[in-house]
């Protein structure tokens, strides 16, 4: 289940509609549904056969907590389709959530009982669904939105609209603020209408969610990463509050990064109640020109990350100074911080303890990138218990972690630390020996090499033997090796120089080696075999008339070709169009079939 990117203006959404355009070459007027965002849990669920089987929580958005028995107890979620022609197996999207009504009973409920109380309705719906005893569940009044779909045996609508009406004709409920529009002027017509039906609703919504409407189109445009280009979420405004700054702490990260921290009075904002906001650099310090004890403006980003705005200039107190930002790392050793620069040695924002590995705060980020969410996603080894593991010295490395289970016993004998949450911590850890390919990289936590382009480098190399041969030979400056990386696509400099300077150290070879020695590193998907272009690396040049260049390359991925950026003796296919220049004479030298777009599309079958 793939998350959406968000946009927070009216220019990001004209933007999306240019984008879009721009990829699929489209002049005259182009369709799209908005749907309101259901501020709830996203939940998928399988239909065979018109029948419920299965249910499950977005998770990490590959795996996630099969809520079958307590989804079976949902009213608004049909146990069997109504209707008919209903594929006969199809994954039903959508949000379960609780309406404001509902969540005002169930805490003067639980306030009446001297029980927890849940900070907001997206909190009660998540805990009502993932409760162990389905019969819990079952007493909490949850109700639920279809608005996608997963995985299908076969195509059942042409476009988004039709889809969802669909979806309402099978029994289930589908926001009637939904509304198919046309073109840019539609997007922010439709966002204002949202935005003021937004109070009168009856339950919370965060913003609005464009889609292109065709759903031929959506294939077109396929995905990036972990989102669709075809959608886009339109967060709404987000809600402000003042507080106090009581501090400023400096937090290092694993790549040396000293990002400044502010301390807060608690407040709530949107019904979170937040203590800290980043202050993302000195730079940031100084524009914002915030001093502690200040009164400041808080938002959520995007209603999830708190951001201080300003600060309230007749309420500073007469004591307050600018911060001083430190000159050396906070840790232990002391150690200089460092301004990084631009290869044209232009100062940046970035301050840098110069420490490397010997600080003990980057071994710690690193360790905690290592079991982050999208690295290993290790449940049950959070910020305490990676601080308290490494300060005994049991966490050290990465591979330390799976090394945990020879410490059982004296996991045992730590306060809070009983049988059962030693048992699913052990079992957390388990559970994770057997890794992707592209999750292994990220995890590894270099710097420039993030989830996209770690899934780049799997499927370009297939495996963990091959990707560690081959970043061997980049660390020495093997000119082929490099060349190998850099053609991969989008690959840059930036990625070789931080995959050179990594593997080049002795310390972060045998760290990996370690690690490696404790996991079963599994393949990366497999691109497709079937077709005429499967396993070939293909460059595309010139102007193309049929596509642009974007739809060209995502064409090719979803054939299971390579595509790179530049031409080399592995090489199989150039696709040249008018204005190519040094790539067609380099593939016309080194005898690299070329082929023109026409011929292209007929080689794939989409002339």
């Amino acid at each position: 289940m793939l998350s959406l990117d968000n946009a927070f203006s009216d220019e990001d959404a004209l933007e999306f509609d240019a984008r879009v355009r721009r990829f699929l070459k489209l002049e005259g007027e182009v369709s799209y549904t908005a749907e309101p965002k259901i501020d709830g849990l996203s939940c998928s669920i399988r239909y065979e056969k018109g029948r419920l089987v299965q249910a499950a929580t977005r998770g990490d958005g590959r795996v996630g907590e099969d809520v079958t028995a307590n989804v079976s107890t949902i009213s608004e979620i049909p146990q069997r389709l109504a209707g008919a022609h209903w594929p006969e197996v199809i994954e039903i999207r959508g949000e379960v959530y609780l309406g404001h009504a509902e969540f005002a009973a169930l805490n003067a409920a639980a306030e009446a009982a001297g029980q927890k109380t849940y900070a907001n309705p997206r909190n009660a719906a998540a805990g009502s669904l993932r409760q162990i005893d389905p019969k819990v569940t079952a007493q909490r009044p949850l109700r639920f939105f279809a608005y996608a779909w997963g995985y299908v045996s076969a195509p059942f609508a042409e476009t988004q609209w039709e889809a969802l009406e669909k979806l309402r004709s099978w029994g289930f409920k589908v926001t009637p603020q939904s509304r198919c529009v046309k073109d840019a002027d539609g997007l922010l017509a439709a966002y204002q209408a949202m935005e003021a039906e937004r109070p009168h609703l009856g339950f919370d919504i965060d913003g609005v969610v464009y889609k292109v409407d065709r759903l031929d189109w959506q294939q077109r445009l396929g995905f990036v990463s972990r989102a669709p280009r075809w959608g886009i979420a339109r967060k709404f405004p987000a809600q402000q509050a003042r507080t106090v700054l009581e501090a400023i702490d400096i937090q290092v990260g694993r790549t040396g990064a000293l990002t400044p921290v502010a301390r807060l009075t608690p407040v709530t904002v949107g019904g979170v109640v937040v203590t800290n906001a980043t202050l993302h650099n000195a730079d940031e310090i100084a524009r914002l020109d915030v001093r502690i004890g200040d009164t400041v403006i808080l938002q959520r980003a995007g209603d999830v990350i708190p951001q201080i705005l300003s600060h309230v200039p007749e309420e500073r107190p007469a004591d307050a100074t600018p911060y001083a930002f430190p000159h050396v790392c906070p840790c232990p050793l002391h150690t200089e911080v460092v301004r990084e620069t631009t290869a044209s040695g232009a100062e940046t924002v970035v301050r840098r303890c110069s420490g490397e590995f010997a600080c003990p705060f980057q071994k710690l980020a690193h360790l905690r990138h290592f079991v982050s969410r999208r690295a290993f996603d290790i449940e049950g080894l959070g910020e305490k218990q990676l601080v308290l593991f490494n300060e005994k010295g049991w966490l050290t490395s990465p591979a330390d972690i799976f090394r945990l289970h020879e410490k059982r016993d004296e996991l045992l004998e730590l306060d809070r630390f009983g049988e059962t949450s030693v048992a699913n911590l052990l079992a957390g850890i388990e559970a994770r020996r057997t890794i992707a390919l592209d999750r292994f990289i990220y995890g590894l936590g270099i710097r420039h090499i993030g989830e996209t382009t770690a899934v780049v480098m799997a499927r370009g190399y297939g495996s963990v033997d091959a990707f560690l041969a081959a970043m061997d030979k980049v660390a020495e400056r093997d000119a082929e090796a490099m060349q190998e990386l850099d053609d991969l696509d989008q690959i840059g400099g930036a990625v070789i120089e931080a995959a050179a300077a990594f593997f080049a150290e002795a310390h972060n070879r045998a760290v990996v080696q370690d690690l490696k020695a404790q996991l079963t590193v599994l393949d990366a998907e497999k691109p497709k075999t079937d077709t005429a272009v499967a396993g070939k690396t293909v460059v595309f040049t010139g102007s193309l008339e049929r596509m642009t260049r974007d739809e060209a390359k995502a064409q090719a991925e979803r054939l299971g070709a390579k595509v790179s950026g530049s031409v080399s003796k592995k090489t199989d296919l150039v696709v040249a169009g008018p204005g190519a220049g040094s790539k067609l004479k380099t593939a016309t030298e080194l005898g690299v079939q070329v082929m023109t777009e026409d011929e292209w599309l007929s080689l794939v079958g989409a002339a």
